[in-house]
């Protein structure tokens, strides 16, 4: 029974993604409002994912120098096994997706949430806040499975499936730190330079409206306001994605480190305890 609650992580993250799915086909299910909000959506929408193509692309080059770094660590210091490579590679696939997968949904509740606003606040806050839900049961819901599921495999690797000694969960443990560091990496290249690109977009709609134009900041007849609302989003959506599923990571494996080094400090004391 003991060996079988290990898997419940995996099943409750699995739970929480259905769950995410459910809510997402709810989300695009409302009016996305008249055809100009529709325009206005689309371009954010795109300009978004332009711009998280042209981000990933580039941290496409950072990972696979980083790995091979993380291999040669991997040769020259002993504990550190070449599996924390493979360790990094999907975390920083799984924090890209996570903020990637919020960016999506926001762009598509956003818009929905202006039309819902028309006729009902409470409708436009069970909207909106449906659109939030999707993206955080997907950052839990990522981070749990990425790193029982990697636990799961570098346990039953290194120490057969058994506890044996607090050395070799050092193993494992340092391991899975791979897939933390891969998802914090992600995390500081998507929030700095999408927190660069919404400055840079808030400063220009800015200087062209109310300096050249003489419009609003926020008028659609103003094109960067579409580049002030992509920053909006590749910024505090995709960025805040990212950042939050490196966090969470990071957390949960400090908890694990502490523990482990907790449970050393008890055997040292206390050698009989594993015989309790």
């Amino acid at each position: 029974m003991e060996s079988l609650m290990i898997y419940v992580p995996i099943v409750m993250a699995i739970i929480g993604l259905l769950f995410m799915a459910v809510k997402r086909s709810w989300v695009l299910k409302q009016d996305p409002g008249d055809g100009k909000m529709k325009e206005i959506s689309d371009y954010i929408y795109e300009g978004a994912l332009a711009f998280l193509k042209a981000e990933y692309r580039l941290l496409t080059f950072f990972v696979i120098a980083a790995s091979i770094a993380l291999a040669g660590i991997s040769y020259i210091v002993r504990t550190t096994h070449i599996l924390i490579v493979v360790a990094f590679i999907f975390g920083a696939f799984f924090s890209a997706l996570a903020g990637n997968m919020g960016m999506k949904i926001a762009t598509k509740t956003n818009v929905r949430t202006t039309q819902a606003a028309r006729t009902s606040l409470p409708q436009a806050l069970k909207v909106s806040f449906g659109g939030g839900t999707v993206m955080g049961l997907g950052v839990a819901g990522l981070a749990v499975l990425g790193l029982t599921t990697f636990f799961i495999i570098f346990f039953h690797f290194f120490m057969n499936g058994n506890w044996t000694n607090a050395a070799d969960m050092t193993i494992v443990l340092e391991t899975l730190a791979g897939f933390s560091l891969g998802a914090e990496s992600i995390a500081l290249f998507a929030r700095v330079g999408g927190g660069i690109y919404t400055k840079a977009a808030d400063v220009g709609a800015d200087l062209v409206g109310k300096v050249e134009a003489g419009i609003p900041e926020d008028d659609p007849r103003n094109p960067a306001t579409i580049a002030d609302n992509v920053g909006d989003n590749v910024g505090d959506v995709a960025g805040m994605g990212a950042d939050l599923f490196g966090s969470y990571v990071a957390t949960v494996l400090a908890a694990m480190v502490l523990g482990n080094y907790v449970l050393r400090d008890i055997l040292i004391d206390n050698p009989s305890f594993t015989d309790a």
